[in-house]
């Protein structure tokens, strides 16, 4: 069956692949990985269909996960809240399965990560253009460590956004394990990963998350702001730094502050405010003692699950492997929501 696909005005610019007596369109849906479009006078045009996916790589990504979220998503839902959004691979999920009819709000505390997101979504051009002046680098040691350095600077904070945002595009693909880092002066301490052919530009996927971050709200801030703006029948997906499963496994380092037990049990608190305001709420974390202890008496009403997921980022390749990830969450799982259908009425100028 055929399934309806995003708006075509949230879309790149695709003037060139269509005929130009094609200037209105009734409908775009998606079929086996085509993208067909109807004009008024019942003309069928088509392309290739892209799903837009994480833009960067990111310790505790949830790309392995995603089937089990799934499984778990509320049977309805309003808004979708993402407040730790990391490399955002369930909200792309979301997007391209067309569960967002009512609109994301995605925030996180790194706020050169949100700028990140904003330039993608406003200056997606000038952004691939600065990335390809990087990617001719992308195998040079001492350029890499060049731009790291820009962050210990008095002049950083005058560089543009689309120079910042390369920035960190560039690093992520070609630092070590791709593993966003700070240290306590908020400077990016990741050593450089010496890669043979790292993706350091991907247009086509660039231009299709900026087309899915177009009416998304983007936020810097603490993630109990998102109590701010919610409201009952939102849907919220936590996904914060884990309770390390050993003294040695720790990644929370993606800001300058850290992310520790009190920060957890502040998070477990939040929740509880969340299900108390009608509100459909899912957190991922290690499978712990401690994570247990903390999130299974936030709420009543909160049920745990256990899940395997793929471990990736580990300095020993041997000790990567399936980790057991815990899920709470607030209601009971029912058949999967519908995807939500779009009648558009769009211009191709």
């Amino acid at each position: 069956m055929a399934q309806p696909l995003w708006p075509l005005c949230n879309l790149p610019d695709r003037k060139n692949l269509y005929p130009k007596s094609c200037t209105l369109f009734l409908a775009r849906v998606c079929y086996n990985r085509q993208i067909l479009a109807v004009n008024l006078s019942g003309v069928c045009v088509s392309e290739q269909c892209v799903a837009a996916r994480p833009f960067l790589k990111w310790a505790g990504g949830k790309s392995q996960l995603l089937p089990d979220l799934k499984k778990r998503l509320p049977a309805q839902f309003r808004r979708y809240h993402e407040p730790f959004v990391g490399g955002g691979a369930f909200f792309f999920h979301l997007w391209n399965s067309r569960f967002l009819r009512y609109g994301a709000v995605l925030s996180d505390f790194n706020s050169e990560l949100i700028d990140c997101y904003e330039v993608v979504r406003d200056h997606v051009d000038a952004l691939i253009a600065r990335l390809q002046q990087h990617k001719r680098h992308c195998q040079d040691k001492d350029y890499f460590y060049e731009v790291r350095s820009w962050d210990r600077r008095p002049d950083f904070a005058e560089r543009s956004k689309v120079e910042r945002a390369a920035r960190t595009i560039f690093l992520n693909r070609t630092c070590y394990n791709g593993l966003y880092r700070l240290n306590n002066k908020r400077q990016f301490n990741a050593p450089f990963g010496h890669y043979k052919n790292p993706l350091i530009v991907d247009p086509d996927n660039l231009h299709e998350v900026s087309a899915a971050l177009q009416h998304v709200q983007l936020r810097v801030g603490d993630f109990a702001d998102v109590l701010n703006h919610v409201a009952a029948g939102d849907f919220i997906y936590l996904d914060p730094p884990y309770v390390p499963v050993s003294a040695t496994s720790s990644f929370t380092h993606y800001t300058h502050q850290g992310f520790g037990e009190q920060h957890q049990r502040r998070l477990a608190g939040v929740i509880a405010e969340l299900a108390d305001r009608g509100c459909f709420v899912m957190l991922s974390n290690s499978d712990t003692e401690i994570t247990r202890a903390i999130y299974s008496q936030a709420a009543a009403e909160l049920r745990t699950e256990t899940v395997h997921a793929s471990r990736k980022i580990n300095c020993d390749g041997k000790k990567r492997g399936f980790v057991e990830e815990l899920l709470v969450y607030n209601y009971e799982v029912s058949d999967l929501p519908t995807p939500q259908v779009h009648r558009v009425l769009a211009v191709a100028d």
